[in-house]
């Protein structure tokens, strides 16, 4: 893995590379064959707490985990749980699919190099969907919405506006918060 370590209102120390390719390097035990793919880390310190964003994209899957802690290497630790955390419940879903060819291992490594040799065949700036869903728009207002939201376990909503009859979206912020889109 080639690792892209960048500091944000910190000095990243050669200590605090090391520690991170030392704890992110460990998530390879879970493929045959070590992803080659580019580790982004971004490391930022805001008042007195640390947070640490790591993000892996593969080519069936993205790997990405954002922690915050007072302490950056506990940080660390808790981002690399989350992202085996991640692995583990995608090669779950991956090995039930394909539980009668092999062992586990094995077939999580063949559909990497099969996707890889999917990729390789097809233009990359190419834009597939792959789902699409298709709902009626409940008239309301935006509390509603958020509770709608809240009841799904959805981190945003599309609903028509009551008063205005438009097609409006609420959202979660990061800070707990709610957002409101309105066309213009």
């Amino acid at each position: 893995m080639n690792y892209n370590i960048r500091g944000e209102n910190v000095e990243v120390t050669n200590a605090i590379k090391e520690y991170v390719e030392k704890k992110v390097g460990k998530l390879e035990r879970y493929f045959d064959t070590p992803p080659t793919s580019d580790v982004n880390v971004n490391i930022s310190v805001y008042n007195d707490e640390q947070q640490i964003e790591v993000t892996i994209p593969m080519t069936n899957l993205l790997l990405r985990g954002e922690e915050r802690h007072i302490d950056l290497y506990a940080a660390i630790d808790l981002v690399v749980d989350k992202l085996e955390r991640q692995i583990r419940k995608y090669k779950t879903k991956v090995n039930r699919k394909f539980r009668q060819n092999g062992a586990p291992k094995h077939v999580f490594a063949q559909m990497e190099r099969e996707a890889l040799a999917v990729k390789d065949v097809e233009d990359e700036d190419e834009i597939e969907i792959v789902r699409t869903k298709r709902f009626d728009l409940k008239p309301m207002d935006s509390e509603e919405a958020i509770l709608q939201m809240d009841m799904l376990g959805h981190a945003f909503y599309v609903f028509t506006n009551a008063i205005t009859g438009d097609t409006n979206v609420v959202y979660r912020r990061k800070d707990g918060r709610y957002g409101l889109i309105e066309p213009s």
